[in-house]
This record gives structure tokens, C-alpha cells and sequence, in this order.
């Protein structure tokens, strides 16, 4: 579970990380510092909003029933699979015109004054924060069904401190990598991670009586893979694995990774110009 946290946390850290840098660095290059002060403001009251929808997701459903759980966390499961699916679209799109479109707002910004600068550095970094609070919630109850909630806090929050620590070197010029490279790999890998988790989201509802099927096994592999072994827990901690799987489960894991997949592989019309590069821009 540690390993699909942590791939999340880095993925939507890095993003807004990037983001923070590139509105720094554009205001540090035309001389308008007396700004920055605004745009951390902004960011960190994202930060402290993420946090918060998080804790009162992950901490509020104790007094609710079985029932109400399992529908509450299934319907977040599925939510946040169109989160991250609508993540790695987008950025596979944007990378290309991420830093010209915010320099132009963060220009405008400026012009309007001290609050649009908050408004829009909030905004740039809370759809991440938000995205990445939704998915700590439906990882949360898978780790709760294994009997413990640390791993995916340890997930996020080394994930977040790695794409922290990157985005800092990068803007420093202290690292250079092909970030178009990164997040194509870090796509396919998060493709099957929300497979996984639209699988375990619709097992959620299944549990609840709000979707048929419970009963109905696909394919039962407790004996030649279960997950109390090293393999079965690895499985289980990266793609959602569950050794008895249901029909509406393994339809839905095969439907999205066939759809999904060959989408965000298909060619680009133009190669992507590099992050880095237009940090420093």
C-alpha cells in the first residue's frame, strides 16, 4: 500500500511543486519579489485545506455503520480514480504550455492586485491538494480492511517530500531530467494503481448492497497467490491485488487498463517543451 501512496504523493507533489516554482521564478526574474510573500500565503492555505479535507474524510466515518462506510469509501474509491485519471491527461497535455499559461495569469494577477496573486496560487496547487486528500481517504480504508493506516501516511508523505526536494534542485539547476519521461512512466504505472483501486471501490459498493455481484468470483487465488505472502502483499500494496476477486471487479480492472492505457500511450502531436527548461525561463 506504501508504494501506490507514495507513487501519488510524488506524482501530485511534484506537479504542484512545479507549479510554485515556475510563479517563484517569474516573479524573481521581473523583479516583483514584494509578491512572493502573497503566493506563499496562498499556497499554504491550499496546503492547510488539503490536510483538513483529509483528516475529516479519514477520521469523520468512525460512527457510521458497516454499510455506510464501505458506500461512503467506494464512492470516494471511484471519485478518486477520475481524479487520477483526469491527472495524468492533463499533464501529459499541459506540459507543453503549463509555464507560458501561468506567467500570463500570474501577470494578470499582479495587475489586479495583492488578493487574485493569493487566489490564483491557491487554486494551482489546491486541485492537487485536493485530489491527493480524496485518494489518502480511499487508500486509508484499503489499509484498514489489512488492519492498520500507516503505511499509505508513510506513502504520501515520503512521496511529497521527494517531489519537494526535486522540484527545489530543478529550479536551482541543481538536476536535470527529463521530466516528459517521468511523468509518461509514472502514467502507466498510476493507470494500473487506479485500476486497482476502481476494483477495490466497486468491491466497496458490492460490500454495502448497492451494486450485485458479491458472491459472484471471478477467480479465487487464495491458494497459489494469497495475500499474506511477499508477492501477494507486494501485489496488493501496488495494484489493489485481492485474492478473491470478484466478476465485476476483474471486468472493471480489464475495461480501464484496455480503454485507459492505449489512450495515454497514443503518439503526441508535438514533443513537449521541458519543465525544467521553462522554469528558468
Amino acid at each position: 500500500m506504501w508504494f501506490a501512496s507514495a507513487l501519488i504523493g510524488l506524482r501530485e507533489g511534484l506537479e504542484a511543486a512545479l507549479v510554485v516554482s515556475i510563479l517563484v521564478a517569474f516573479l524573481v526574474k521581473t523583479e516583483r519579489r514584494h509578491a512572493l510573500r502573497w503566493v506563499w500565503l496562498g499556497v499554504s492555505v491550499a496546503v492547510l485545506l488539503s490536510v483538513g479535507v483529509g483528516a475529516i474524510l479519514t477520521y469523520s466515518t468512525a460512527q457510521l455503520s458497516f454499510e455506510q462506510q464501505e458506500l461512503l469509501g467506494g464512492s470516494l474509491s471511484i471519485v478518486a480514480v477520475g481524479f487520477v485519471t483526469a491527472m495524468i491527461f492533463w499533464m501529459r497535455k499541459a506540459s507543453r504550455t503549463i509555464a507560458a499559461e501561468l506567467r500570463g495569469k500570474l501577470d494578470e494577477a499582479l495587475d489586479v492586485g495583492p488578493v487574485a496573486v493569493l487566489v490564483l496560487s491557491f487554486f494551482a496547487v489546491g486541485r492537487e491538494g485536493l485530489e491527493t486528500a480524496v485518494f489518502f481517504y480511499s487508500t486509508v480504508q484499503t489499509a484498514q480492511g489489512e488492519g492498520g493506516t500507516t503505511e499509505p501516511l508513510i506513502g504520501f508523505s515520503a512521496g511529497i517530500l521527494v517531489a519537494i526536494v526535486l522540484a527545489y534542485l530543478i529550479y536551482r539547476g541543481a538536476v536535470r531530467f527529463d521530466l516528459g519521461k517521468f511523468f509518461t512512466i509514472t502514467g502507466v504505472l498510476l493507470v494500473f494503481v487506479a485500476a486497482g483501486v476502481l476494483g477495490y471501490g466497486l468491491h466497496d459498493l458490492q460490500e454495502a448492497a448497492f451494486l450485485p455481484g458479491l458472491n459472484t468470483l471471478a477467480f479465487d487465488a487464495s491458494a497459489v497467490l494469497p495475500e499474506s505472502s511477499w508477492y501477494g502483499a507486494l501485489l496488493k500494496g501496488i495494484f489493489n491485488y485481492s485474492q478473491q476477486t470478484t466478476v465485476l471487479q476483474a471486468v472493471a480492472w480489464v475495461a480501464y487498463v484496455a480503454i485507459v492505457l492505449p489512450l495515454f500511450l497514443r503518439p503526441k502531436k508535438k514533443v513537449a517543451a521541458p519543465v525544467a527548461a521553462a522554469i528558468k525561463e
